[in-house]
């Protein structure tokens, strides 16, 4: 490969360049061979389509996990994609990736979206607005009326409670400084042990 002949100064290395070129002969060779002169077919990928699950992004939020040598790669700290065998340290990166091509790609889907007809957009429109108007059908004023009157009862409780804890407190306070003037009526300073001088 690499010939040492040279000057004793001259530390470069000498390729036999026509070495080389007969192993690239070989390899172009073997690789049409192996083709058998046809191209490859391209892959041909679903188009890209709506998740039928929910993300889970809070069931490890504010977990804590001992990790060891032994632990199987989908327990490690941070999120696991099963598709791609990978492990992402944060939320944000994990969506990146679940939403990225090379997660698409190993499920089988190109990054190219199904072109919507103007049917399939009127018929949308039609869907969302029967919604909306459900939701509008559902508000009823005399069940809202009766919730908004229960939060405020129970906020008032609240602060009735706050208050009786306040004055609890107050009183046990004063309880104690009746009991530091009685101490000093009767001569004590204190009930507490102190230091005398010997």
């Amino acid at each position: 490969m690499a010939s040492g002949s040279g000057s004793k100064n001259d530390f470069r290395r000498k390729w036999n360049k026509d070495e080389f070129e007969q192993l690239a002969q070989k390899r172009l060779t073997e690789e049409r061979d192996k083709k058998d002169g046809k191209p490859a077919p391209p892959v041909k990928r679903e188009l890209l389509r709506h998740r039928d699950y929910k993300v889970d992004l809070e069931s490890k939020l504010g977990k804590t996990i001992v990790i060891t040598k032994t632990t199987p790669q989908a327990e490690m700290g941070g999120y696991y994609c099963n598709v791609c065998d990978c492990v992402v340290k944060d939320s944000i990166n994990f969506l990146d990736h679940i939403n990225g091509k090379k997660h698409q790609r190993n499920l089988g889907m190109s990054m190219r979206v199904e072109r919507s007809s103007l049917d399939q957009v009127k018929k949308r429109f039609e869907v969302n607005k029967k919604k909306m108007e459900e939701k509008q059908k559902e508000y009823d004023f005399e069940e809202r009326m009766k919730e908004l009157r229960e939060e405020e009862e129970k906020a008032k409780a609240y602060r009735k409670e706050k208050q009786k804890e306040k004055k609890r407190k107050a009183e046990e306070e004063l309880g104690f400084e009746d009991d530091d003037e009685m101490a000093a009526v009767m001569g004590f300073s204190g009930f507490g042990a102190s230091k005398k001088g010997h």
